[in-house]
């Protein structure tokens, strides 16, 4: 799932972003709140983790703009306020919930996953739905992955690739899009590790079942095709 952190605080940011990394979201992290709103209106979301106290425009703003312009993602607001005015001025405005700082990871990813679960219960659509492309399958909410009745082990990182190659399956996503949104930084990292990664993931969704999902497009980065195996 693809999640938009805004949140100015670095330590609280970096933390953030590693920690739902390791549970195999896809992450765009930003400090500022105008370049947030923005981000929102541009991408398709599974949810927003939103600080209140942001430069350019503070949470409260870009959760009411959104709202006007009928985005419906789910919100979780992040503050170091406290008090039942700030809850409730968040909550009037949009906000699913609410969490205080300091927070304690395990309630934030809990009430995370909760807004995202009742966003998606009302289309009767499953919580979490696959990912797939021919029989390969990727189940977010299980954390698994399948090629036909074959169960495929693996890494964090390999999970989060693949998982946001497949959520754009057709398109060609480039090495450095790949590092924003996987790696988090798209100058953390050499452009040359998504090599590294796309080669380990063929190793294992691929070369044993004698298929190309996953396919080069040369100077341009890669993209995840449909091949008609089943």
């Amino acid at each position: 799932m693809w999640i938009l952190v805004v949140e100015d605080e670095a330590v609280i940011a970096d933390a953030i972003r590693l920690g739902l990394e390791a549970e195999g979201f896809a992450v765009d992290l930003v400090d500022r709140g105008d370049v947030g709103l923005e981000r929102a209106q541009l991408n398709a979301y599974d949810a927003i983790v939103l600080d209140i106290m942001l430069p350019g425009l503070n949470g409260y703003r870009v959760c009411q703009t959104l709202r006007a312009e009928g985005n419906a993602t789910p919100i979780l607001m992040l503050t170091a306020k406290d008090g039942a005015f700030d809850e409730a001025e968040g909550l009037e405005l949009g906000a699913d919930d609410y969490v205080t700082k300091p927070f304690n990871w395990v309630v934030l990813l809990a009430r995370l996953r909760a807004i995202i679960r009742r966003h998606n219960a009302p289309a009767g659509s499953p919580v979490h739905a696959d990912l797939c492309a021919d029989d390969l399958v990727l189940n977010p909410a299980a954390h698994t992955v399948h090629r036909g009745d074959t169960a495929i082990d693996l890494t964090p990182r390999e999970f989060s690739l693949l998982q946001y190659l497949l959520h754009r399956k057709g398109d060609v996503v480039s090495k450095y899009e790949l590092l924003e949104h996987v790696w988090g930084d798209p100058e953390a990292d050499d452009p040359n590790v998504t090599q590294v990664y796309v080669s380990y993931l063929r190793r294992k969704v691929d070369e044993p079942f004698g298929t190309k999902s996953i396919q080069t497009v040369r100077g341009v980065g890669y993209r995840v095709v449909e091949t008609g195996i089943r």
